[in-house]
């Protein structure tokens, strides 16, 4: 049996996932570095040092999916924290386009379906196969936790304030993404309450990565810092939590 803990951050080639990456090595973690491209995975994981693992895993490809598991299972024989990170905003915004732009060609009654299923192929249909594939494994480790980056921008709560800061980029892509996530992450949590694994959402805030096109207002150490105060907890405690650093409930 492994001493350290087993996690698999998935988009831990770049940004969040690879800061979250830095600090959970540092603190004692092995940490299986996802990434779609397998050169720079391993390239990443080198800078990061021993302890890091790289992990070719596309999150849209059953295929590298069962392999990663399979690697998992193989190498280590389970999985203690599944960081659920990968994820993409759009793939039809143009070069030196404004949000403000972008959002009013992707308005419920223009988007391009074909710019929705992509999304949503990354940030909730990929969730959903990665963690039906790491489950066997996660339910291997004596207190296994699962955690999805999600964002605020996907609270229906907050976005049926007129008076919500972000209310008018709200959208069928990326925002509406993030509260299929948020609906997944409840659907898991009470799926294994009685097992005793936890379920988390966590939005890292508006945190200055090639997701946003480095826009953000946050750096990465900044959007990390819930991500991995949950990744550290014990058993204890609950699940199908919500929150924004450091622990505030963020309303679904």
């Amino acid at each position: 049996m492994q001493e350290k803990r087993i996690v698999l951050v998935t988009g831990a080639n770049q940004g969040i996932g690879l800061q979250v990456t830095k600090e959970l090595v540092a603190k004692g973690f092995t940490v299986l570095m996802g990434s779609r491209n397998w050169e720079r995975g391993e390239s990443a994981a080198q800078s990061v040092g021993t302890g890091a693992h790289a992990l070719q895993l596309d999150v849209t490809d059953q295929a590298s999916i069962a392999a990663a598991a399979e690697r998992i299972r193989g190498e280590f024989g389970r999985l203690d924290v599944l960081i659920q990170n990968a994820a993409i905003s759009n793939t039809s915004k143009k070069p030196g386009q404004s949000i403000e732009e972008y959002t009013k060609s992707v308005r419920a009654s223009n988007v391009s379906l074909t710019e929705v299923r992509a999304v949503w192929d990354t940030n909730v249909f990929g969730v959903l196969a990665v963690y039906q594939a790491m489950l066997p494994l996660l339910r291997e480790a004596p207190a296994a936790r699962i955690i999805n980056v999600s964002s605020g921008v996907g609270s229906l709560t907050r976005n049926s304030d007129p008076a919500a800061p972000y209310r008018r980029i709200f959208g069928p892509v990326y925002s509406a993404s993030k509260t299929a996530l948020n609906a997944l992450t409840v659907a898991m949590a009470i799926e294994l309450e009685a097992e005793g694994i936890k379920v988390h959402a966590v939005s890292p805030g508006f945190t200055k990565t090639n997701l946003n096109g480095y826009q953000g207002t946050d750096t990465v150490e900044q959007g990390a810092r819930e991500i991995v105060r949950l990744a550290q907890l014990s058993g204890d405690g609950p699940t199908g939590t919500f929150t924004l650093w450091e622990n505030e409930t963020i309303p679904w």
